[in-house]
């Protein structure tokens, strides 16, 4: 059950599932939203029945972006950045465990930052992205700059930034920007089954994996495989190494437990 005031919180199977609640704004990030969030994603991240997360919106919209609204200075736009959304962000792209974002409507914004910051994404059929800044004179924030240009490059990161055309789920999955597009209808299903999967994965293992590809895009390939190296030591001594070794002299499904 959840026990917060803008978000739905439910742990079912493994997968914490959280939806942002704002749905007569879009689910706008505000203070509370932000707020809520980050301890939705903390208490997933410090709960050894949570192997995975699943993250989408309530009513027609992912996320407007940042609730407006609540800025009335700029030295509260930067404190807002900094302090709110950006650590909501870096606690996705940090989380040890693997986020999946289930778009469903529009993701503009902010709220195109959070569902980029996940490791994968599933976008309804009619679903878009929207790098909505330059519409209204802003720049991208919430690590829009970080993840939009790693994942389609500097040029098309500066056109999208640039022109803020809403991009559709098809463009989106063209891109790279989405994992799969899926009709509206099945998108919570599609999206919490591959959670599920997820989840039944060797969670150690995933979290060690996620550091390593974002390690590597940062340093180059010396640093990066010894890296690779220190993190497969850790592996090597899990429980879920051993098991998966043994299910394969076996030949049978490994059973994981995130050990």
């Amino acid at each position: 059950m959840s026990m917060y005031e803008t978000i739905l919180y439910e742990v079912r199977d493994g997968v914490a599932l959280l939806t942002l609640n704002r749905p007569e704004r879009r689910n706008a990030l505000n203070a509370a939203l932000n707020s809520d969030l980050l301890a939705g994603l903390q208490r997933a991240e410090t709960d050894p029945a949570v192997r995975a997360v699943l993250i989408t919106g309530s009513g027609k919209g992912f996320c407007a972006g940042a609730d407006l609204a609540q800025f009335e200075a700029p030295e509260e736009v930067y404190d807002g950045i900094v302090n709110g959304l950006g650590r909501l962000t870096t606690a996705l792209a940090g989380l040890p465990k693997p986020v999946i974002a289930a778009v469903n409507g529009v993701a503009a914004g902010a709220g195109a930052s959070l569902a980029l910051a996940c490791d994968l994404r599933v976008m309804a059929h009619d679903a878009e992205l929207l790098m909505a800044f330059s519409n209204i004179g802003l720049v991208p924030d919430a690590g829009m700059s970080w993840f939009l240009v790693r994942q389609v490059g500097y040029g098309r990161a500066f056109e999208f930034a640039a022109e803020g055309d809403r991009l559709s789920a098809e463009r989106c999955l063209e891109l790279g920007l989405t994992n799969r597009v899926v009709p509206a209808t099945s998108l919570f299903d599609i999206a919490f089954a591959w959670a599920l999967r997820m989840a039944n994965r060797p969670t150690l293992a995933l979290a060690a994996t996620k550091q390593a590809l974002q390690y590597g895009q940062l340093h180059d390939l010396e640093a990066t495989i010894e890296f690779e190296a220190r993190k497969q030591q850790d592996a090597v001594q899990s429980a879920d190494f051993r098991e998966g070794v043994t299910a394969f002299l076996e030949k049978r499904v490994p059973t994981f437990t995130g050990r």
